[in-house]
């Protein structure tokens, strides 16, 4: 950026958008981290899962953190550094733990931030496999909670007590994209000296900085959008250095920690995470205009659509647009889904955050451990489909919602 006189600014340089972060993920840290007197311009991926130590003293200072470098992959490892350090640059975080999946994320925050007798809030529109864990898997640990509906904050505000350690919630829903009021929720949180964790994997960091909007921690799946080509199985971590004295063993002792090979191709699919979710947000939109005039699409959920009833927070929640997903529901039921499907026109993969548009199914995937009442009150069906948009031109998209629905 220059100046008025035409002078380049180097302050404004200093502090890099998202689209520099990530256009430059895989040059920027290469001199820390790996060590050569020419630096590669693509990463290596350094396999070892073991360094040798000059001595005890060396070993010593390593393990205990006074000395950087490295000992044993479980600890730590170039990959995951690189990495951690785009992290660290996109969410404007001061710490960054790199885990083996955005489950073992939201493992490493519970673990590493609770105790036996604690209690949690957790958003009651969570990930099904999140949701398990933080209720039948934290209760086996002595740790309860409160499933509470996280857009009312008067019942988030009642739900919160000092016993409560944690607040869970996540940026866009999984899967009927409702967007909640972060800094409102964290204010509640602090009230009662409580920390908010925000599952951040619909939004991602171009999307969304949690920790700007009063967040203490975030994580990705980052399998899913961050990495965007289904080829990656790992989670991140981020917060402040406050609440980070516990994060490093509990991650190295409960082995959640992650692969060379799986940062190395992270890193890679982060140096386009802005080019697509651009892409996909503008599909997205177009696509979820069209199903809310299909005479077959019912209950269209995108926050990006003005009747959506979040569309007034998503404004000041959401950046740059409103996410990827596109939540519908088709009548008829699984038989209905089933002829959806059948059209091979929209592949059925039960994940999401891939370059091509997929569809999933939520009471077969997701969310099949929850009762028919759970599902109710959630307002899920047989009949309703999630769909992760790609890049694809938007005429594709398009097109491809329309066979599967003329099917």
């Amino acid at each position: 950026m220059t100046n008025p006189n035409g002078e380049f600014n180097k302050n404004s340089a200093e502090k890099k958008s998202v689209d520099d972060i990530c256009a430059r993920s895989l040059v920027d840290g290469l001199a820390d981290n790996f060590s050569s007197p020419t630096d590669p311009h693509s990463p290596p991926i350094v396999l070892s899962s073991v360094w040798s130590c000059e001595g005890t003293g060396q070993a010593d200072a390593l393990l205990n953190g006074s000395l950087d470098g490295y000992v044993y992959q479980r600890d730590g490892h170039p990959n995951a550094v690189q990495f951690a350090a785009a992290c660290k640059s996109l969410h404007e975080a001061e710490e960054v733990a790199v885990t083996s999946s955005g489950m073992s994320a939201m493992a490493l925050a519970m673990l590493s931030q609770l105790k036996q007798g604690d209690h949690m809030v957790v958003s009651d529109q969570l990930y099904g496999g999140s949701t398990r864990l933080l209720t039948d898997e934290a209760a086996r640990l002595g740790i309860t909670h409160t499933l509470v509906d996280m857009c009312n904050l008067d019942v988030v505000r009642a739900a919160v007590i000092p016993a409560t350690g944690l607040v869970v919630v996540e940026t866009i829903s999984n899967p009927l994209v409702r967007v909640v009021d972060i800094p409102a929720i964290a204010d509640i949180s602090h009230n009662q000296d409580a920390l908010l964790l925000v599952d951040n994997t619909f939004a991602t960091p171009a999307l969304c900085k949690p920790l700007t909007l009063g967040a203490d921690l975030v994580l990705e799946s980052v399998s899913k959008l961050m990495n965007g080509h289904s080829d990656v199985m790992l989670g991140m971590l981020a917060g402040r250095t406050e609440q980070w004295d516990r994060v490093p063993t509990a991650l190295s002792v409960w082995g959640l920690a992650s692969s060379p090979l799986q940062c190395w191709l992270a890193n890679r699919g982060l140096s386009t995470m802005h080019l697509r979710i651009r892409q996909c947000c503008e599909n997205a939109m177009a696509a979820a205009k069209y199903l809310a005039q299909h005479p077959r699409a019912q209950n269209v959920q995108y926050p990006g659509l003005a009747d959506h009833q979040d569309y007034e927070i998503s404004q000041s929640v959401l950046a740059n647009g409103f996410g990827h997903i596109v939540t519908f529901q088709i009548n008829g039921g699984r038989n209905a889904v089933d002829q959806f499907i059948g059209a091979g026109s929209i592949p059925f993969c039960p994940s999401l955050g891939d370059v091509m548009t997929t569809m999933s199914h939520p009471c077969s995937t997701s969310h099949r451990s929850l009762t028919a009442e759970q599902l109710e009150s959630l307002g899920l069906s047989q009949g309703t489909i999630r769909l992760s948009i790609g890049t694809e031109s938007t005429e594709y998209v398009v097109n491809c919602i329309e066979a599967a629905l003329d099917a």
